[in-house]
């Protein structure tokens, strides 16, 4: 880990000293006003009808941005389809449950960019996937805010460069912190984006262990909700259906909201990840003032998203933008 932050580190200041615009000083709001001035509109507009169409835009949106920005930086390689000569991210293992509704939220905005003459082959992959993950959380009720833009679509995705990139659901507070750190964000940004989960589904498998097998003495994790858990069993029995869902707010699962705190200190995470905040008395407080204060998760949120969405931009010769998301020019 000590020698990633260090190539990491280095590969950064060496970005920086050959492209003064490199990495968060490259993005800016309202990047394309002189090339595509209405992009925010016509990004927007798309990702509406898809929203019409299915709430799921919503939670698989977010996800896919940030899937795609812990993994080799927010350039749309989680987008490619795998060739014969190269298994490309998205078919690694933790992002087979990305569910396509993401994918195709970015692909029918591409479409609505490039069909503006003006617009078209001008706008990335990258950019219009940063933009349509503001317009889902606005459209469920969560914070719009100004997205900073100017990413270029990256050159490779690989499966294997997914491997230890993203968080397990049975993670506790010092693995998320390092994780989120290893991308400049810090423990209060990673507790802001795991709020993010008021409106996320999972599949039984991602948290079947707390519900029958969590340890020898406790079947049932000890810090889950007896009520919940029982919800839980009955929803998820043994041998279920691997593709069943569950809300992962229990809630108000089609609300971007404050209510995910709420169901922390209730004892009602779904993931191990997601209680942990609470349990650990290390995070508890924060949990505590943004179950209580809307407005504050939401100012935490928007400033960490846009940290996120800073994370390893594509500049220069290291990029482009692609004509088709889901395939290298």
């Amino acid at each position: 880990m000590g020698r990633f932050i260090v190539i990491a580190l280095w590969s950064l200041s060496l970005g920086l000293s050959l492209y003064p615009y490199t990495a968060s000083a490259q993005l800016k709001q309202n990047f394309y006003a002189n090339i595509c001035p209405n992009v925010e509109n016509i990004v927007r507009n798309a990702v509406q009808k898809k929203f019409q169409q299915t709430f799921v835009t919503v939670p698989s949106t977010i996800r896919l941005f940030f899937h795609d920005c812990f993994v080799q930086g927010c350039d749309s390689s989680v987008i490619i389809q795998s060739t014969g000569s190269n298994q490309a991210e998205k078919d690694h293992p933790d992002n087979l449950s990305l569910a396509g509704d993401g994918f195709d939220t970015v692909i029918k905005a591409k479409a609505a960019v490039d069909a503006v003459g003006s617009c078209k082959n001008k706008v990335s992959c990258a950019d219009i996937l940063a933009m349509a993950t503001r317009d889902v959380i606005a459209l469920a009720g969560g914070p719009s805010y100004a997205v900073e833009l100017g990413r270029l679509d990256g050159l490779v995705s690989k499966a294997t460069n997914v491997e230890g990139k993203l968080p397990k659901p049975t993670f506790n507070l010092v693995q998320l912190n390092s994780m989120f750190a290893a991308n400049g964000l810090s423990q209060t940004d990673m507790i802001a984006l795991s709020g993010a989960h008021t409106v996320g589904f999972s599949h039984c498998n991602r948290f079947a262990n707390r519900i029958y097998n969590f340890s020898g003495q406790n079947p049932v994790d000890p810090t889950l909700n007896k009520g919940y858990a029982t919800q839980l069993q009955s929803a998820c029995p043994k041998n279920v259906n691997p593709q069943i869902a569950i809300n992962m707010d229990p809630t108000t699962p089609r609300a971007f909201d404050n209510v995910y705190f709420k169901n922390l200190q209730q004892g009602k995470g779904l993931f191990s990840s997601d209680q942990i905040l609470f349990t650990d008395t290390r995070s508890r407080s924060t949990v505590n003032t943004w179950a209580s204060n809307s407005a504050t998760f939401q100012n935490a949120f928007v400033s960490a998203i846009t940290k996120l969405g800073r994370v390893g931009v594509k500049t220069g010769n290291n990029g482009n933008i692609r004509r088709d998301c889901s395939a290298f020019n």
